[in-house]
C-alpha cells in the first residue's frame, strides 16, 4: 500500500513540487495508507472472528479465532482518521499555501508559525463542536427483548457442559435431554416485549458515529454522482479516442484552440485589472467601480455576499474553461504531433475499466435494492457469493469487499470533480498526470478520509451476512445506529435512500448530457466581464 502511494504521488505530482513540499507529501502518503487500511479492516474483521459467540465463550478452534482486538483496531484507525482530518491535512494546506511574503516585498514570516496559528483556530472550533456533541448526543437507545422468569436460585439443578478437552470442540450431544423441570421453567418465562436500554458510548465510538453522520452528506452527493459517472467517462474516452487528422481538420482544430486561448487571455487580463482596481480602492478608501463592485457609492467596506458570490462564480468558470482547454490541447496533440507515439492500448484499457466500473455500479444498486432497503430481505444476493468463497477460498471475499469499498471511495472523488465541472458550486481539484499540485492531493485525501466511515458502514450493512458477528457490525449496526438524534437517519436508511436516488437521477441526467461542456463559453464570459466594468 505504501509503495502504491509513493507511485501515485510521483506519477501525478506537478514538476514545481518535485523537490518541494516534503511534509505535505508525507501526510498524503500516510493518509492514503490510513484510508486503505481502514477500508480493508472489514475483511480483516470478518477473518478474525473474535466477536463470534464461539470465540467469546472460549470453545472456538485456534484456526477459527484470530488474535486481533478488532474493537481497539477500529477505534485507533478512526481516531487517526480524525487526526488527519482536523490536524495534519489543515496544517499541511495552510503550510503549503502560505507565502513567506518576500516576493511581494513584505516582511519575511515563518510559514510554520502562520500555519500553526490557523491550525490552533481549527482545533478550537472542531474541539468545541465535538465536546458539545458528546455531552448531549452520546447516548444510544439500544432495543432489547425483555423476558421475565423464575430466578436461577429457585431452580433445583443447573446443567453445565464444556467443550471436549482433547479437541476443544463443543457438540450438541453433550447436552442432556429435556426433562419436566425444563418444560416447567420454560412455561414460566414471559416475553415482556421490546424495551430500550439507554447507554452512553465511549468517546472513540461516538466520534466514529459523528464522523459517519457528517461523512454521509458528502458521500451521498459525490458518491451518488461519481459511481454512475465513472463508467460513462471511461467508455467515452474509448469512443472519443485520438484518431489521425488530415491537414484541413488539424488547421480547423488549431484555429479553434487559438481563438479560445486568446479569449481566455483577455479574460485573465480583465480579472487582473479589476483586482488591481479593487485593491487600489481599498488602499485609498475611495469610491470606485470595478468588476466585482467591492466598494459602493463613495463608502468603504468589503464586498457584499452577492458580489463575493459573483466573483467566486466567475473564477470557477474561468478555471473550468482553462481545464477544458488544456484537455482539448492534449487531445489535439494526441491526434497530430504525438499520434505516432500514442499507445493504442490505452483506449481499450479505458473501455475495459468502463465495463468493470459499470458492473460494480450496477451491483451496488442491486445490492442496495435487493438486500439493504427491504426490512426482511428474501435474497442475500452478493452475501451468497461472499459466503461461498469464505468457506473455500476466503481471499476472494476479501478482494471483493476491497474492490467494492475502494470503488465507492474513488467514486466520491470522481463525483466531486464531476460536480465541479457540471455545476460549478465547488472548486476544481483534478488529478492529472504530471499536473497535480499538493493542494489537490490534500483536498482529495480529505474527501477520501471523510467518506471512509460511511463506506465502511455501507459495506457492513450491505454485506450483513458476511460481516455478522464482527466488531464493525457491533459498532455500526448495534451502537452507532441507535445514537440520539442520529437514530432516525440510520435506522430508516435515509442516507441509503438518498444515495440510491442520487445515483439514479445522475444516470438519467448523463443519458441526456453525457459530455462535459462549458456552461458558458469563453466569449460569453469575456463579454460579461467587459459589461460589468
Amino acid at each position: 500500500m505504501g509503495v502504491s502511494g509513493i507511485y501515485f504521488i510521483v506519477y501525478y505530482q506537478h514538476p514545481d513540487d518535485k523537490n518541494e513540499a516534503y511534509f505535505p507529501k508525507l501526510i498524503v502518503l500516510l493518509g492514503l495508507c490510513l484510508a486503505g487500511g481502514t477500508v480493508l479492516g472489514l475483511p480483516l474483521d470478518v477473518g478474525n472472528n473474535t466477536t463470534s459467540p464461539a470465540c467469546q465463550l472460549g470453545y472456538g478452534r485456534e484456526n477459527f479465532c484470530g488474535g486481533f482486538e478488532m474493537y481497539l483496531f477500529w477505534e485507533i484507525m478512526f481516531m487517526l482518521v480524525l487526526a488527519w482530518m482536523v490536524l495534519f491535512i489543515p496544517f499541511s494546506v495552510f503550510y503549503y499555501e502560505e507565502d513567506d511574503g518576500t516576493l511581494l516585498g513584505k516582511p519575511q514570516k515563518s510559514r510554520v508559525w502562520v500555519a500553526l496559528g490557523y491550525e490552533l483556530f481549527v482545533l478550537f472550533i472542531v474541539g468545541t463542536i465535538f465536546t458539545l456533541c458528546y455531552l448531549f448526543l452520546s447516548y444510544a437507545n439500544v432495543p432489547v427483548e425483555a423476558y421475565t422468569g423464575p430466578s436461577v436460585n429457585s431452580i433445583s439443578s443447573i446443567y453445565t457442559s464444556s467443550p471436549n478437552t482433547n479437541t476443544g470442540v463443543f457438540s450438541i450431544n453433550q447436552l442432556e435431554d429435556i426433562n419436566q423441570q425444563d418444560l416447567n421453567t420454560n412455561a414460566d418465562i414471559v416475553n415482556k416485549g421490546q424495551i430500550s436500554v439507554r447507554v452512553q458510548l465511549s468517546i472513540p465510538t461516538f466520534f466514529i458515529g459523528l464522523m459517519t453522520f457528517i461523512g454521509w452528506f458528502f458521500f451521498v452527493l459525490f458518491g451518488g454522482v461519481g459511481m454512475p459517472s465513472m463508467p460513462l467517462d471511461f467508455i467515452l474516452a474509448y469512443v472519443n479516442r485520438p484518431r489521425h487528422m488530415d491537414a484541413v481538420e488539424f488547421a480547423e482544430a488549431q484555429q479553434s484552440i487559438r481563438e479560445r486561448v486568446n479569449e481566455l487571455v483577455d479574460i485573465g487580463e480583465l480579472v487582473k485589472i479589476e483586482r488591481e482596481e479593487r485593491n487600489g480602492v481599498a488602499n485609498t478608501n475611495n469610491a470606485g467601480g470595478g468588476f466585482f463592485q467591492r466598494f459602493k457609492g463613495g463608502g468603504g467596506g468589503g464586498m457584499t455576499r452577492a458580489e463575493r458570490k459573483e466573483e467566486s462564480r466567475t473564477l470557477k468558470e474561468f478555471k473550468k474553461a482553462v481545464y477544458l482547454l488544456e484537455k482539448d490541447v492534449d487531445d489535439l496533440k494526441a491526434c497530430s504531433d504525438n499520434f505516432d507515439s500514442y499507445n493504442p492500448i490505452i483506449p481499450f484499457m479505458k473501455l475495459l475499466l468502463g465495463i468493470i466500473s459499470g458492473l460494480l455500479t450496477l451491483l451496488w444498486i442491486l445490492q442496495i435494492c435487493i438486500y439493504m432497503l427491504p426490512k426482511n430481505p428474501k435474497i442475500p444476493f452478493l452475501n451468497t457469493y461472499l459466503d461461498f468463497w469464505r468457506k473455500y477460498f476466503p481471499l476472494f471475499g476479501v478482494l471483493t469487499i476491497a474492490a467494492f469499498s475502494l470503488y465507492a471511495l474513488f467514486g466520491a472523488i470522481k463525483g466531486c470533480f464531476k460536480c465541479g465541472i457540471r455545476f460549478m458550486f465547488i472548486q476544481l481539484y483534478p488529478m492529472e498526470y504530471n499536473k497535480t499540485y499538493m493542494s489537490s492531493f490534500l483536498f482529495n485525501l480529505g474527501l477520501i478520509l471523510m467518506c471512509t466511515a460511511p463506506v465502511v458502514q455501507l459495506s457492513t450493512e450491505a454485506f450483513g451476512l458476511y460481516s455478522a458477528n464482527t466488531a464493525a457490525s457491533q459498532i455500526f449496526l448495534n451502537q452507532i445506529q441507535y445514537l440520539t438524534f442520529f437514530q432516525w437517519f440510520f435506522f430508516n436508511d435515509v442516507f441509503v435512500y438518498a444515495l440510491l436516488i442520487v445515483m439514479l437521477l445522475t444516470s438519467v441526467y448523463l443519458c441526456f448530457k453525457p459530455l462535459d461542456k462549458n456552461a458558458m463559453s469563453s466569449l460569453q464570459l469575456r463579454d460579461r466581464l467587459k459589461a460589468r466594468r
